[in-house]
């Protein structure tokens, strides 16, 4: 087998020893039914860490480790609008959405009445 290769069956292989450490803490939760709750979710946090830390050591997992300090940084530059220009857009939605409400109720009103009245001639009464 080639490097490569190897290294690919070697990440798959984390990878799923990495979710049958999930499932491990999960089906630790079940079978500790007996025991207090606060040991049955220590099970499944135990399953999930131990999960992860076995994922993360695969090629994959230092894929994602790349990314998530890539989209940190990408987070730091924007620039967050302040409460007040939070505030006045929440207002301009607000407002828009009560203009449309209104315009859509006057429409359905007029071709009710077009309708019904005027074409059909049933009248309500």
């Amino acid at each position: 087998m080639t490097d490569t290769t190897q290294n690919s069956v070697a990440d798959k292989i984390k990878l799923v020893v990495a979710v049958a450490l999930v499932v491990a803490g999960i089906a630790g939760y079940y079978l500790l039914a007996a025991n207090s709750i606060v040991l049955r979710i220590l099970a499944v946090v135990a399953g999930i860490v131990a999960g992860v830390a076995v994922a993360l050591t695969s090629a994959l997992g230092q894929e994602f480790l790349v990314f998530a300090r890539e989209a940190l940084i990408e987070v730091r530059k924007v620039v967050w609008p302040t409460r007040r220009e939070t505030m006045q857009t929440t207002a301009a939605v607000f407002a828009f959405v009560v203009v449309m409400a209104v315009f859509l109720w006057v429409s359905d009103k007029t071709l009710e009445w077009v309708l019904y009245d005027l074409i059909l001639g049933w009248k309500k009464t």
